[in-house]
């Protein structure tokens, strides 16, 4: 009905009089319902779209007339809004960004300025010295220890380097003992006398030198790869104590005095800030510090209870750990030095020790491949 009312208007001739003025048509009425009946109705259809979006089970879609404006439209509402979206999300992401820098910033200068004032005398610090006294000792038995492991490594090392030596000295001998029959030493075994008259029964033995010292060497290096077997696992559990065990409780320890400096700092700042007026703004302030005191106190005594926790537990771990290895490396170096083969393979079985068969560390054919 609205596309012949159109038709109809668009087909009509309009009348000019003399003076310019269009004449006026009993049409005119009509003409103008049915323009107000057309945009009534596409506003409706627009408001249908972006309130339940477009209707995808349409099979036909009107291009140039209202149907497709209201895609349009509904289209560019829904590509600015995630475009909105997306820019509000980047921004919140920005904001969140500039305050964690904002709150490094002014953390980072407060224990800046508490760390100066400490060092040049101006600023009162918080001190446990049972405490303190502790730390200290762990750190000067680390310093000990680790010159202990550096020995034991260096140990580990020039015996190894005798062992290889000694191996490689006994396979000669085996080989000059082929090769060389000639170097056998001959000489008289025994002396036979009888009763009735004495008489000599001197016997030409021969004595094979080179095979002697081959099985004298093998033998010192077989006591000698037991022995680095010992020591190895001494220096691993030392290294394990040194660079684990105390290296986590002086980890727990630094993160104790960076809290105990940021107590101290905010804890300054609430001294100074008391000192001043009194006033609206002032009072808001002090609040606010108060509440930071409050939070680096909490964290401050926190850490200082696992630092001791750490400390009382380390001290019986290091009394275990070293009563054992000191008993081993004992028992390993004199059973050694004694040539005493048996004691030292007993030894490396009271401590649950086993050695690794020749080449075990090479990796096989099919790794290298």
């Amino acid at each position: 009905m609205t596309d012949s009312i159109m038709s109809k208007a668009a087909t009509m001739e309009i009348p000019i009089n003399s003076n310019g003025d269009t004449g006026t048509l009993p049409e005119d009425d009509s003409l103008e319902q049915a323009t107000k009946l057309q945009w009534s109705l596409a506003e409706k259809d627009l408001q249908q779209v972006m309130v339940s979006g477009p209707n995808l089970n349409e099979t036909s879609i009107v291009s140039g007339g209202y149907g497709g404006t209201a895609e349009g439209s509904s289209m560019q509402h829904s590509s600015s809004s995630s475009s909105m979206a997306g820019e509000e999300a980047t921004r919140g992401v920005a904001v969140e960004k500039l305050e964690s820098v904002k709150k490094w910033s002014l953390n980072t200068y407060k224990c800046t300025k508490q760390m100066i004032s400490e060092r040049f005398g101006r600023g009162s610090r918080t001190v446990d010295l049972e405490l303190e006294a502790q730390i200290e000792v762990l750190r000067d038995t680390k310093r000990k220890y680790e010159t202990v492991l550096r020995l034991a490594r260096a140990l580990t090392t020039h015996f190894y380097n005798m062992v290889q030596t000694q191996h490689a000295l006994g396979d000669t001998f085996a080989d000059l003992s082929q090769k060389s029959p000639e170097l056998r030493v001959k000489f008289y075994s025994c002396v036979r006398t009888c009763s009735a008259h004495a008489c000599d029964t001197s016997v030409w033995c021969s004595q094979d030198e080179f095979g002697y010292n081959a099985e004298t060497q093998k033998l010192l290096c077989k006591n000698g790869e037991t022995l680095l077997g010992a020591i190895n696992f001494f220096v691993s559990s030392i290294n394990t104590l040194v660079n684990k065990t105390m290296e986590d409780s002086l980890m727990t320890i630094k993160m104790y005095e960076s809290a105990r400096l940021e107590f101290d700092a905010y804890r300054s700042d609430l001294e100074e800030l008391g000192l001043g007026p009194r006033d609206a703004v002032a009072i808001a302030r002090i609040e606010a510090a108060q509440a930071q005191y409050q939070i680096h106190k909490d964290k401050y005594e926190r850490l200082r209870s696992d630092v001791t926790i750490k400390l009382k537990f380390l001290e019986e771990n290091k009394v275990k750990v070293m009563h054992k290895q000191l008993l081993l490396f004992h028992n390993a170096i004199s059973a050694y030095f004694a040539g005493n083969q048996q004691q030292l393979e007993q030894t490396l079985q009271q401590f649950s020790i086993k050695l690794k068969p020749p080449g075990a560390d090479k990796p096989s054919w099919l790794e290298e491949q």
